[in-house]
Formats: structure tokens, C-alpha cells, sequence
């Protein structure tokens, strides 16, 4: 089994910090503030609680990481830098159980099926834009499946990345039937033998039972033809919701068995935290993160990376 992904592709974290650069700022002046020549007391460690939770950390995150903190520094003197560090050495030791690089399946009887799902507006179609191209990088054979067949716009969006990628799209007229859709697109997958299947989904407003519902038919349906599909089911949030994107991730989880997730927009945010919090609540793997609309903006998670960018330091030394 080899891993969709590799290695970081130069400058990567560059762009990421930068990304970040919302996120880490506001983190970063309030802790400049509070950590001027000051004793890491109960006092102190209760304001950098308090600005870890406006971060998007949430409650129990942020006191998860307040108490590493303090574990072998409490009343002792630290400077705003050496919080820093110990901010980014915390985060990371949280994010490391969900680095995991989206995996493929080379022994698959046939394609391997990624059924990318979420609210609208979070970038689903421009992510499994991006994961194509990924794919096709690698020698991969790709093809997507327009299943948010209720918005012209994003049949059309994902025509362009098929004709970017080289990858066919199967899609059908406004309206049709998603299920039958993904179902015909999984048969003219198997027939061509290709590689990977990626299938769009249209956005589900998370509170709306009956579009769930559909949702969970189109996964019946595609294992009518292969009892293991969708062998992959990526949950796409939006940094931007903040803490509401852990309500997503419970609902979506429970309707389609979410297998893991992709954290797209952190560039035009300051609640990049809240990926922090989702990681440590839920434990589900984060395969990519993005921080912009070009292909090479989507890259593959790295806990070290993404901490010391939160925490506005530079980059992780080279292993």
C-alpha cells in the first residue's frame, strides 16, 4: 500500500505559514502581551487558557495543552518565545496520532472509491480538484464523478480540473439522481480499470435530515457493485466555522462513516486552532490541509509543521 501524498514539495511550509499568519498573530500578540518578564502562575496560565479557547482550541483542548505547559514550568520565569515553543511542542504532540497520508490501495479488486462530502461552500470540488492532479502526478489513472448534480456551477468547476488532470468526468443533466450517478460512474470505472475514483457530492446543510438520507443512499448504492466501497470517505471543512465544523464532522460521521478529513481556507482565517481541537476530540485521520486556490496549495498534513506555523515559528528542523 503506498501513500497518496510524498513529500512536501519545497516552500510548502513557507506558504503555510503563511496561511497561518491570521491565526498565528492573534495567538501571537496576545501571548507577547501576557508573557512580558512574568512568572507562569495560576493567573497567567488562566489567560493563556482563555486565549487559547478565542483561538478556536476549544475548552478542553486548550486545557489539555495549558496543563502540558505548565507541567514542568509553573512558577517559573518564561518569556512570550519560550510559550511559544512550548505552545507549538504541545500542539504537535496532539496532531501527531492524525498525520496520516491519505492511503493507496495497489491489491484493490477495482478503482479505489473517495467519496469526498460536506456543507456548502467548504471547497469540495476544488479539493478533489486538487487530489486528482495529486494523483495523476503519480501516474494514477483518475476519474471524478460530478455527483453534486443540483449545481450546474460545480459540474462545470469539476469539468475544468477533469480537463487540467487529464481525468473523464461522468456527470448528467441538473437534478438527476445522485445514487445513479455514483453507481453508473463506479460500473464505467471497473469497465476502464481505473485507478481511483473520486465522487463529488453536493452540499449537505449538516441539520437537514432528508439530505443526509441521500447521502447515505449514494453509499448503499456504490456497494451494491462493491461491497468495500467507498473505501475512502473525506470530510471537507472549512477552517473558517470555527467551532461549529465539530458539529460537522459528528453528524457527517454518523451518516457516512467519515474515514478522514481535509481542512481547506486556514489562509483567509484567524480560527486555524479549531483543527487542533477537531484532531483531539475526534481522532479522525487529517489527510490534507489548505491554504489556497492553486493546486499545489493542498498538501499533505504535517502535525510538526502546522504547530509551529500556528505558533508562528519557523520551520521544524530537518529530521
Amino acid at each position: 500500500m503506498s501513500e497518496i501524498g510524498g513529500e512536501e514539495k519545497r516552500g510548502w511550509f513557507g506558504r503555510l505559514k503563511a496561511g497561518l499568519s491570521r491565526s498565528a498573530g492573534q495567538l501571537g500578540s496576545s501571548i507577547g502581551a501576557l508573557f512580558t518578564k512574568r512568572k507562569l502562575d495560576q493567573d497567567a496560565l488562566d489567560e493563556l487558557e482563555e486565549t487559547l479557547i478565542q483561538a478556536d482550541l476549544g475548552i478542553t483542548t486548550a486545557g489539555k495543552i495549558v496543563a502540558a505547559i505548565a507541567k514542568d514550568r509553573f512558577e517559573k520565569d518564561i518569556t512570550a518565545e519560550e510559550i511559544r515553543a512550548a505552545l507549538a511542542e504541545s500542539v504537535a504532540d496532539l496532531l501527531r496520532p492524525v498525520e496520516q497520508p491519505l492511503a493507496f490501495d495497489a491489491a484493490l479488486p477495482g478503482p479505489q472509491v473517495i467519496l469526498v462530502v460536506g456543507v456548502n461552500g467548504v471547497g469540495k470540488t476544488t479539493t478533489i480538484g486538487k487530489i486528482a492532479s495529486r494523483l495523476r502526478d503519480e501516474g494514477k489513472s483518475v476519474m471524478l464523478a460530478a455527483g453534486d448534480t443540483f449545481r450546474a456551477a460545480a459540474v462545470e468547476q469539476l469539468k475544468i480540473w477533469g480537463e487540467r488532470t487529464g481525468a473523464p468526468v461522468l456527470s448528467r443533466e441538473t437534478g438527476a439522481d445522485a445514487a445513479g450517478l455514483a453507481y453508473d460512474a463506479l460500473a464505467e470505472a471497473r469497465a476502464k480499470q481505473i485507478d481511483v475514483l473520486l465522487v463529488d457530492t453536493a452540499g449537505r446543510l449538516h441539520n437537514k435530515a432528508d439530505l443526509m438520507a441521500e447521502l447515505a443512499k449514494i453509499v448503499r448504492v456504490m456497494k451494491k457493485l462493491d461491497p468495500a466501497a467507498p473505501h475512502n470517505v473525506l470530510l471537507v471543512l472549512d477552517a473558517t466555522t470555527g467551532q461549529n465544523a465539530l458539529n460537522q464532522v459528528a453528524t457527517f460521521r454518523e451518516i457516512c462513516a467519515v474515514t478522514g478529513l481535509v481542512v481547506t481556507k486556514l489562509d483567509g482565517t484567524a480560527r486555524g486552532g479549531v483543527l487542533v481541537a477537531i484532531a483531539d476530540k475526534f481522532g479522525l485521520p487529517v489527510h490534507f490541509v489548505g491554504v489556497g486556490e492553486q493546486a499545489a496549495d493542498l498538501q499533505p498534513f504535517a502535525a510538526e509543521a502546522f504547530a509551529r506555523a500556528l505558533a508562528g515559528l519557523e520551520q521544524p528542523p530537518a529530521a
